[in-house]
């Protein structure tokens, strides 16, 4: 009964997918970005929907029930810290530049060389954010079904693809508003069931008003802010949430709607770690027997409930998914491979829409991949951005806003903050808790307790990086006056009044 209730969600959201694909009418523009014609709704609903995914739900009440409110709750607050800075300080100068994808910024404002390297790491980080939701569905049907975990994780791509290769932006968002409402009424269902039933218990040193745990290195501190860092900072360069800003209709638009995102993203985040505290301190549940949301669904409540919540994270992780592929794949076809948008050309179909949609099969092949080796959901998402943050964020954000720092500033921010994370990456036994069972190089210099601080390390070694080559080698002549010049924007971008130009000069102070 559960799993079918949770098939016909599934179903619908696909039919809607599939549904709105007419939008599309064979231009990239309309593919990538929807026309750059979305409204608050629908840009706030795809934002929410891709922060509100699986590590948000279910990675969030394994690591809460297990280490304390902040380990599993840090995973949606990070988001919503993401999308508060993001519509403060980001999202109107963003959406100005009329761009398809992050990586186009890095080219715009570096070179051809910084906007590939980019792109190799933006490729790698969502093929892992990808990874972590697919985790979740395959756990989910193998413990409601009873099929293989892997057989899981191939079914929830196949129908990921269906709608995504379908239509795109359109079907991501006009489904990401089914998503969240379905999203929505779970968590308040949940949370209500929850109270009325056992109310809320706590364990001592385990709840958010328990400040050691982040103040105390015994009890999690450098990991807990490691994560909010993490996802609240380095998250700022997620392309998923970037194609979603470039999606809206205009600067005001992209702003509120990352206001909206950010308080549903905090509202659902903290409810799901009360409920699992409570299922922790009350019911004894642990993550030690699977997640430890399913076994509360599955074995103590109501059928219609369980329905709901299952069907709430199944859609939350295929809109994460959804986007994770979308963006991937234009990234890997425009910016890698340099494929443009051509349209009006008797003939010729547009070679941005066509390839970016065969893209999508080895992008989610190494998705596949990376979740069959490691079967981890909250950890992946970290782990995800948190290569974000020592490699691509400072050239993001001081190339936007400080004119000094040129290519030479930009190669040393990525390679030094590369070397440094990888590095302690490989030295480090633990990955935010989790035995390190991806590449950990045995030694006797790093142990258990330096978790967490890696994060910060090397966010740190990119900024000097940075700074100390902007102030040694400044820019140059032929970079000082830098433009978005871009011909493959849509035709009718110049229809809102903050959209009037194609060539839109960098917010730089």
């Amino acid at each position: 009964m559960i799993i079918a209730g949770v098939g016909l969600s599934v179903l619908a959201v696909v039919l809607v997918g599939i549904i709105v694909a007419r939008k599309i009418d064979g231009d990239s523009a309309n593919y990538l970005v929807a026309g750059r014609r979305l409204g608050v709704p629908l840009v706030a609903a795809t934002l929410m929907a891709s922060a509100v995914d699986s590590n948000a739900t279910v990675g969030n009440t394994d690591l809460s029930s297990a280490f304390g409110f902040w380990s599993g709750a840090s995973l949606a607050i990070g988001l919503a810290v993401c999308l508060f800075l993001t519509g403060l300080f980001l999202a109107k100068p963003m959406n100005r530049l009329k761009l398809f994808t992050l990586a186009d910024f890095y080219r715009a404002r570096y070179s051809r060389g910084v906007e590939i390297t980019a792109s190799v790491f933006m490729i790698f980080a969502f093929a892992i954010l990808m990874a972590g939701n697919l985790v979740a569905c395959g756990f989910l049907l193998e413990k409601f079904i009873g099929i293989p975990y892997w057989s899981g994780v191939v079914i929830a791509v196949v129908l990921v693809l269906v709608y995504t290769i379908a239509g795109g932006m359109f079907s991501d968002a006009y489904t990401a508003a089914v998503q969240i409402t379905i999203t929505g009424c779970a968590t308040v269902g949940l949370l209500w069931w929850v109270g009325a039933t056992y109310g809320f218990h706590i364990e001592p040193g385990m709840g958010p008003f328990d400040t050691e745990q982040l103040t105390s290195t015994s009890a999690g501190a450098p990991i807990n802010w490691a994560t909010l860092v993490a996802l609240g900072i380095g998250d700022i360069v997620a392309i998923d949430f970037m194609q979603r800003i470039f999606a809206a209709k205009n600067p005001t638009i992209a702003r509120r709607a990352c206001f909206t995102g950010a308080a549903g993203t905090f509202a659902i985040g903290v409810a799901y770690a009360m409920v699992a505290l409570t299922a922790a301190s009350v019911l004894g549940l642990s993550a030690d027997d699977g997640p430890v949301l399913f076994t509360l669904l599955d074995d103590y409540a109501p059928p219609g409930l369980a329905i709901l919540v299952l069907s709430g994270i199944v859609a939350a992780s295929f809109s994460t998914a959804s986007g994770a592929i979308l963006a991937t794949s234009a990234v890997a076809v425009r910016n890698i491979f340099g494929v443009r948008r051509i349209v009006d050309e008797p003939g010729v179909k547009d070679p941005l829409l066509r390839w970016t949609r065969v893209a999508m099969f080895p992008i989610v092949g190494v998705g596949i991949a990376i979740a069959l080796k490691v079967a981890q959901t909250g950890i992946l998402l970290t782990l995800a951005f948190d290569l974000m943050l020592a490699c691509l964020l400072v050239p993001f954000i001081l190339g936007l806003f400080w004119k000094r720092g040129g290519t030479a500033a930009a190669w040393a921010a990525m390679g030094v903050g590369f070397v440094v994370r990888a590095g302690l990456f490989v030295l480090t036994p633990t990955i935010y808790g989790v035995p390190n069972d991806l590449a950990y190089v045995s030694n006797d210099w790093v142990h258990a307790s330096f978790d967490g601080w890696p994060t910060f390390y090397g966010l740190a070694a990119s900024l000097l990086a940075y700074l100390v080559v902007a102030a040694v080698r400044p820019r140059t002549v032929s970079e000082e006056a830098w433009v978005i010049t871009d011909t493959d924007v849509p035709a009718d971008a110049a229809a809102e009044p903050e959209s009037e130009s194609v060539e839109v000069a960098a917010p730089v102070a």
